[in-house]
């Protein structure tokens, strides 16, 4: 009977380790194609430090089902200290801190029909420009 117990709770963290290492490889930041902007400006953008590309307002949206990797791997930060930064900027400079759109399919349809949006998601479908 021990045994079984732990050969199902080893299968299910090692499906939980396995799901989490696919989600971390596959973030993928995306933007409306009239946004021209460098993948060393993606911090910035979402720090709301750099706000236009040129003369094009941006308009950032974060993704519930993949912010945590995004955070993580892209940001280099955990949801507190992001959460913290745009709650300081939100009372200190006024800025609105990033929409957040529920999964991949919400973020690349409002990103494919805004001008100057720029999101992640897991995978880059066609319409729209890969940043990083």
């Amino acid at each position: 009977m021990k045994s079984l117990i732990f050969r199902v709770c080893s299968a299910a963290i090692f499906l939980l380790l396995a799901s989490q290492f696919a989600n971390a490889a596959g973030v993928v930041v995306i933007a409306n194609p009239d946004v021209s902007v460098s993948a060393d400006e993606v911090r910035d953008i979402f720090l709301g430090e750099k706000q236009f590309a040129g003369s094009t307002k941006l308009v950032v949206i974060d993704n519930a089902a993949m912010q945590s990797v995004f955070l993580s791997q892209v940001m280099h930060m955990d949801a507190a200290k992001y959460n913290g930064i745009w709650t300081k900027k939100s009372f200190r400079d006024g800025l609105t801190p990033p929409a957040v759109k529920s999964g991949d399919a919400e973020v690349i349809e409002y990103i494919k029909r805004t001008s100057g949006a720029i999101g992640y998601a897991s995978s880059a479908p066609a319409g729209v420009k890969v940043i990083q």
